[in-house]
């Protein structure tokens, strides 16, 4: 067996996690001990066929005790020739026999289907053969020695055939030098013993593009080797070339001299222990800029810089973030006592450094959720995604909002950039987000370090981000497929989001007091739809979601407001469900399957708490424009958390998976549709229409009382 490979992680740090040990695993290779009973131990209880002299002769059939049976030729008592052996347990030869002992070419066919064709000698297999298991499809063609694969053989694990072995054996061992294929298309060609990787060898990860060369034992690198892994590249990339290790691995692990280069051109060369960069050691940025010092557990602790010319100040990192890729932190900088500014900024580019593959690989899965398949990251982050990876987390509960976080963040932008959900946001201003973030929370725990940004940053990198990045929860990308069906409502869900938009400083902005005013200007609230239930939603990821009314003067962003309008999507397709069991009874096996989810008592009570300062505009309700008939429903209104994998495109599913796949987004497209529709995007369409006529109204009467009021004045004239 090999070990699991961690997918993903730092550039310098996860390669051997990521790459070194292999995620494919060896299958059993079952094979069939039975073999033909030496013919002396049995006991002929009948013989029917010719004899010569007392002794069965040519051809005849024998029932031995036991329930044995043979059918061929006899020669002097003997079988001898050519016959068909079967066992009572079944098995069964079919080939030559010498005096009682079978030998020559033959066929064994085990009960359960597996069979051997091939040489056999002594009553056991011995030169060329091919045996087949029927239970799970293991292949085997080549030579054996004492009925074990012995020599030269190739090995299918699979039925398709894309499993396979070809190359040495020893005593039914892979040993001696082969080529192991694995069902994930990666390739081991080099030296085996006793199973595993043993000697020199290449490993390559095809779908990764990655490839080690270099020693191995046991299973795991050890010794000299060589890593390297391509950053895929394709029209309209943003990456480009690739990082390489060469140097001492022990275990499976950097460890020892080694040089790393880096995709970006930076080049470190020094000590390693356990994947870290350890002891002395000389780190090169493309700039030419050189750092030589003590390492220790990846940190620089001491260092010498040395090089000419006046440094860009992030471009050690901006290597690694793509060319012309400057990341401004002067925001930061500037709460840092001058003298250590420099120093400071030196500590966070060795955090971009460790962390970079990781934030790479953050960046690109984000920037593909709600997106069609893409096959290179061509895709950039935007602000919506930023949201949903922030409130992923769990940034939020550092006791600060998206909206603030927007604020502090927003480099030259103006208001309405800041908050929009369409604003670009490439890797290299991902990274100062997360830098300047960071710094916001965790900067009164670390006054009294020494590099407290740095510290800042790993610490929301260690505590915050890597945990639970890619563990997508929320409405709106919890499930493969389903972002891509509510996107198609967001451009003008930002139009209704802007129309309820306040104004606030210089900004537009939005609370949850808003919202729910919103929703009872629209006539959206009913028995099932009701304000506690609304508010649950809204505090799904909430630190505390028990506490509804502590949010009410928070500001959300537009990702908020759309997850809410996707939650009450999923209220109102739960009545529109319950309507059509009405009509069509289910079955007692579904009606089992809807228990256990909580049911919300339904109450105004938190409106009335809300100080709505709204009129009534005869508004229709939520059933007048185009929802079903009130129905009792039980809905869970937390939102599921659903983890993607970047490699979840290339998943295969059986046919029965497909279904239930297409089924559930079909579902989808059918609640979305039916609430923005029929409901949500008509109420707001008449909200519209009956303000504006009472505006006009209003205007009218005001220009009937003026002209009145001229006319008094004249005729008082």
């Amino acid at each position: 067996m090999m070990p699991k490979t961690e997918e993903g992680g730092q550039a310098e740090k996860s390669a051997s996690q990521t790459d070194l040990h292999s995620p494919d695993r060896d299958e059993p290779e079952e094979d069939s001990n039975y073999e033909l009973p030496p013919a002396v131990n049995l006991i002929v209880q009948r013989h029917e066929g010719e004899t010569c002299e007392g002794q069965f002769q040519g051809q005849g059939v024998v029932y031995f005790e036991g329930g044995h049976i043979y059918k061929g030729v006899f020669s002097k008592g003997l079988m001898h020739g050519p016959g068909v052996f079967t066992q009572a347990g079944g098995l069964k030869y079919e080939g030559a026999f010498v005096c009682n002992i079978p030998m020559g070419w033959a066929i064994y066919t085990w009960p359960d289907g597996s069979t051997y064709k091939g040489e056999v000698y002594n009553g056991i297999r011995h030169g060329m053969g091919t045996y087949k298991c029927a239970q799970n499809s293991v292949y085997y063609s080549g030579e054996w020695h004492q009925g074990k694969r012995h020599g030269k053989g190739m090995t299918y694990y699979n039925k398709d055939k894309t499993s396979w072995y070809k190359g040495d054996w020893v005593k039914n061992n892979r040993e001696g030098w082969g080529v192991r294929c694995y069902p994930s298309g990666n390739i081991y060609s080099g030296e085996w013993k006793n199973n595993q990787r043993h000697g020199d060898g290449t490993m390559s990860w095809l779908k990764l593009g990655q490839k080690y060369v270099g020693a191995w034992q046991d299973g795991v690198q050890h010794g000299q080797g060589t890593h390297v892994w391509n950053l895929r590249r394709g029209d309209g990339s943003q990456y480009s070339q690739s990082n390489r290790y060469t140097g001492d691995f022990v275990q499976g692990q950097r460890h020892g001299q080694g040089t790393f280069y880096y995709a970006g051109g930076a080049i470190y060369e020094g000590g390693w222990k356990n994947n870290k960069k350890h002891g002395q050691g000389k780190l090169t940025f493309n700039d030419r800029r050189v750092f030589e010092g003590e390492f220790v557990d990846d940190q620089m602790i001491a260092c010498n810089l040395s090089g000419s010319g006046v440094p860009n100040p992030f471009d050690s990192a901006s290597s690694l973030l793509g060319p012309d890729k400057a990341l401004n932190i002067d925001y930061v900088l500037d709460k840092i006592p001058a003298r250590k500014r420099d120093t400071e900024r030196k500590q966070v580019e060795f955090v971009v450094l460790r962390q970079e593959r990781e934030l790479r690989s953050i960046c690109s899965f984000y920037s593909r959720l709600g997106c069609a398949h893409c096959p290179d990251n061509t895709h950039l982050l935007s602000r919506l995604q930023l949201w949903r990876l922030l409130k992923d987390c769990n940034v939020h509960h550092h006791g600060i909002t998206l909206t603030q976080i927007d604020r502090i963040i927003r480099e030259d932008a103006d208001s309405a950039e800041i908050h929009s959900p369409f604003t670009p946001v490439p890797l290299h201003k991902l990274v100062r987000f997360l830098v300047i973030v960071a710094y916001h929370i965790y900067s009164t725990d670390m006054v009294s370090q020494k590099n407290p940004l740095a510290e800042c940053f790993s610490k929301l990198l260690t505590d915050d981000i890597l945990p639970n990045a890619k563990n997508v929860k929320g409405f709106l990308f919890r499930q493969p497929g389903s972002g891509v069906v509510a996107l198609n409502y967001l451009k003008r869900c930002w139009e209704v989001f802007q129309a309820f938009c306040t104004a606030t400083r210089d900004e537009q902005t939005m609370t949850c007091r808003h919202l729910l005013w919103m929703f009872k200007d629209l006539r959206l609230l009913d028995n099932k739809l009701t304000t506690r239930r609304l508010l649950e939603i809204i505090n799904a990821e909430s630190h505390d979601p028990s506490n509804l009314s502590a949010s009410l003067e928070l500001e959300i962003t537009f990702l908020e407001f759309f997850e809410v309008l996707l939650g009450c999507a999923e209220v109102t397709w739960e009545q529109v469900s319950e309507t059509l069991k009405e009509d069509h009874p289910v079955s007692r096996s579904d009606t089992e399957a809807s228990r256990g989810q909580p049911q919300v008592e339904a109450s105004e009570e938190m409106m009335q708490t809300t100080n709505c300062p709204s009129q009534s505009t005869g508004l229709p309700s939520a059933q007048d424009v185009g929802s079903q008939p009130d129905v009792k429903t039980e809905v869970n209104m937390t939102p599921q958390s659903a983890e993607h994998t970047e490699d979840e495109a290339e998943s295969v599913c059986t046919p029965a998976e497909n279904q239930t796949k297409d089924c559930k987004l079909e579902l989808m497209t059918q609640m979305v549709d039916q609430f923005f529709n029929h409901i949500f995007f008509p109420a707001f369409d008449h909200y519209q229409l009956m303000t504006r006529t009472i505006k006009e109204e209003k205007h009218h009467q005001e220009l009937q009382r003026q002209i009145t009021l001229d006319r008094v004045q004249q005729e008082v004239k």
